[in-house]
């Protein structure tokens, strides 16, 4: 089990190999296809985020609503694939993990491969139990898109497993 804490280091990320299962600590950001789509926008209209990508990781998520006393509702991994289009100007700007289920796009591999990232992913279906790892969450921007709002997240312990590397190997492929 290998320990990350963010943000995240570049010589640690070089050295994760698909397989690898790791624990997050740390703050994470999360962003489904409407956010991606703003903060795309805002990139090329040169605006500045809500937060600065360099060295930090986007969980893929829609959180359910929390319940009374807890900090989150279920997060589970939401199908990555639908955020390969919008993903490569993050990597540019110095994003460094992702995480989500199910394959990416040849073009976002070989973006990971140049920026130095690497795709984690959650397991499906586990989004009570994935939850238990999230210990703070606020909305950071985009409040008007409800669940898939762009939020902070700390979380301590979350367990990943490494599916891309920054090599380009890929555990769906072994």
């Amino acid at each position: 089990m290998i320990e990350l804490s963010t943000p995240f280091d570049q010589k640690e990320i070089k050295s994760l190999r698909a397989g690898d299962i790791v624990k997050v600590t740390g703050t994470l950001y999360t962003a489904r296809d409407a956010a991606h789509k703003r903060m795309c926008a805002a990139i090329e209209e040169g605006k500045s985020l809500a937060f600065d990508p360099q060295g930090q990781g986007i969980y893929y998520v829609g959180p359910s609503p929390a319940k009374p006393g807890e900090v989150i509702g279920s997060a589970g991994p939401t199908t990555s694939y639908r955020m390969d289009d919008l993903t490569v100007p993050l990597l540019k700007k110095g994003l460094k993990v992702m995480i989500g289920k199910g394959k990416r796009s040849e073009e976002v591999i070989e973006a990971m491969k140049s920026y130095g990232a690497v795709y984690l992913v959650a397991i499906g279906g586990a989004g009570a139990y994935i939850s238990n790892s999230i210990k703070e969450c606020e909305v950071i921007d985009y409040d008007d898109l409800g669940a898939e709002a762009l939020r902070r997240l700390e979380v301590e312990n979350m367990t990943l497993t490494v599916c891309i590397d920054s090599k380009g190997n890929n555990l769906y492929e072994r």
